[in-house]
Parts: structure tokens; sequence; C-alpha cells
């Protein structure tokens, strides 16, 4: 497909009743929201990512998806920071409760990275995999069309490679777009794919065009910002609960929790009631919550995790090991935004090197 004829892919999904996300450049950052021209994708851009460090700078080319992921995931539009689950009103007997009721909103996510679909998959599975459904998540689930980009360019705290999440988008997208110099390459994902693609001039893509895209992968596989020993690794963190490293990142820790914001599958929330000052009506909203937060554990006049050490260790750990008692897999994509978006440069993959590195079972066993 001419990239050019990626305005002719928008305008087929609003005609559908879409509204098309993507990329775009938003205060200094790549962040995702509304796209209706090809003039508002972050065309010519690329991003610097290190621990603690995000700049934007200039590509010498026109590439339209040559950069990284940014703060923003998907998961915002699936599972919302705040969302109102009802009004309670009050009668002469007492409340009338009013449950939301607002129609899904008709999302189309263009530019979703590999590690990105393994975050939906994952929050597929918390929210939808049990015996217990959430509503609000699976309405807006269903509501989604997805069209990834293959990454051509790895991140410098990406370490998808290790977490065999990327750099090649798996099935779960609908269509799977490669950036190519003048064209892009299209997979077809699902039948719904192909009915949209259909409105669409293509021309077939011949072997030459495949080799390039695998070559592509390949080389954005070895060039990936950061790497992780996955060995093991819920073993390892399991072992090493009383390890001195965690006492270490402590002090260098703020408990911000901008590291569960930015990632694309933390999904704690909190409900509250907020009531009006004359305690007629109330609403019930759920929002997003971290379990860097002393509140987030408060039981029984105190909270369980006190220490900055609790709170990493539990963080941490959750992610890479009791996640897979939870779920069956890792919490962990290797998007790297945890890294780069933590104000102290907490590095998740320097961490496990370093309890890795000096191992309590490895340690016993010298002596």
């Amino acid at each position: 497909m001419e990239k050019t004829r990626l305005q002719e892919l928008l305008d087929a999904l609003r005609r559908q009743g879409y509204t098309v996300i993507g990329p775009r450049i938003r205060d200094g950052a790549i962040i995702y929201d509304e796209i209706q021209r090809l003039t508002d994708l972050p065309i010519g851009w690329t991003d610097e990512q290190e621990k603690g460090y995000y700049r934007l700078k200039r590509r010498e080319d026109e590439t339209f998806f040559g950069f990284a992921v940014g703060p923003h995931s998907w998961k915002q539009f699936l599972h919302p920071p705040i969302f109102s689950l009802g009004q309670a009103r009050r009668n002469g007997q007492g409340f009338e409760w009013t449950p939301s009721t607002d129609s899904p909103p008709r999302y189309a996510f263009l530019g979703v990275r590999a590690c990105e679909l393994h975050a939906i998959a994952i929050l597929d599975r918390v929210f939808m995999g049990g015996p217990y459904v959430d509503p609000v998540y699976r309405a807006r689930r269903e509501a989604i069309f997805l069209i990834a980009v293959q990454c051509t360019v790895a991140g410098g705290t990406c370490f998808c490679a290790s977490m065999g999440t990327g750099p090649k988008a798996p099935p779960g997208a609908d269509l799977v777009l490669t950036e190519l110099p003048d064209v892009f390459i299209v997979e077809i994902g699902t039948e719904r794919g192909a009915a949209l693609l259909a409105e669409i001039p293509c021309t077939p893509a011949t072997e030459a065009d495949r080799s390039v895209v695998e070559a592509r992968l390949e080389e954005t596989a070895r060039s990936m910002g950061r790497q992780l020993d996955a060995t093991d690794l819920p073993a390892l963190l399991y072992r090493n609960l009383e390890h001195p490293r965690w006492e270490e990142v402590a002090q260098r820790c703020l408990t911000c929790g901008n590291c569960t914001m930015v990632c694309p599958t933390c999904f704690c929330f909190t409900v509250e009631d907020v009531s009006d000052l004359a305690g007629a009506q109330a609403e019930r909203v759920r929002r997003w919550d971290s379990c860097f937060t002393t509140a987030f554990t408060y039981t029984a006049g105190r909270p369980i995790r006190q220490s900055a050490k609790a709170r990493y260790r539990q963080w941490l750990t959750h992610k890479l090991a009791s996640w897979w008692d939870q779920f069956g897999t890792s919490g962990c994509v290797g998007c790297g935004r945890c890294i780069t978006w933590c104000p102290v440069g907490i590095d998740l993959t320097e961490e496990v090197h370093a309890i890795r590195q000096t191992d309590s079972a490895l340690t016993s066993e010298r002596r």
C-alpha cells in the first residue's frame, strides 16, 4: 500500500463510525490521541530514551512511525483512569441507584506495537479471563479495531526481545503495517481487517518485500536498548525477598507511582463514593490506583506495606513473578516505559541483574 493511502484508511475507518486514535506530538512527547489527517502523525520525528530521560528529535527522513513508545499506552482507552460507575440520589425511602449506561466509544487504534498487543492480551486475561468479567472493559474492548505497526526502530529502554513480546507483532490485530521507505507492507489479521483493506487500492507484496520486512525486524531485535535475563525469574525473586538490593533501591525510589501509571499492564484501581455537601446525591467513581501508595494496602488502621522497600519489592515481584501464578504470563512486556519515565532513573533490568549477580542460592553454594 502506498504510504499516502494511509489517509484513505483513516477515512474508511471514520465512515464505519470509528474514532481513530494514534500517535501525535503534544508537550514534547509522542502521545496517543485522536487523529484525522496524516499530518497529525509525528512524521519525520524520533525519540531518544534513557532512564529518566525522554527527548524528541528530527529524523533525516519522513518516516511515519520511526519512534518507540511514549508515556501513553492503550490501557487508558480500555481501562479509563477515571470512570463513573453510577449515581445514587436520595428519595423518601433511602437512595435510588442509577448505573452508568453510556455506550462504549468505537475506537480504531493506529500504531499498536508488538509489546502493546501483548499488553492488551494480558489485560484481556485480567478483566475477561476469569469467572468474573469486567463489563466496562469488555464493552470497550469489543468495540476496538486494532492496526498494529511493526517496530523498525528500537528504543533506548526497550527490551521486548528479552521478554518474547517483540519486535514482531503477534496475532490479535486486524491489520499489521510494516513501514518501508515508500510503501506499507500490510498483513491481514481478521476478516474485518480484510474488508477494510478491500476499500483501499493495494498491490500484492513480493517475496523480496517479505524478506525486507523480516530483515528489518531482525535488526530491531538486535538493537534493543536493554536486555533482561528472564531465565527462572519467578524463582529468582521469590528466593531473594530479603536481598539487600531492595533496601538500596528504596533509598532512590520516590514511591511516586509513575511506573505503574505508564505501564501498559498495571491494572489496579480503587472505588470511591463522592457525595455532594447536602448528602442528597453521590457518584461512585472507579479510578486508577498504585501499589506504591500507602493507602493501597491500608487495612485495620494502618498500611500493610509502609516502607518504600516493601512497595517496590511488591511491584517488581508481582510484575515478574506472581503474575505468572495469577494469570499464566509475565506482567512485563519489555516496553521500557517504567525506565524512561522514572524521575530518578531506576532501571528494572539493572535491579534484576543486581539480584541475579548476588543470588542468595548461588552465594550459599559458593560457601
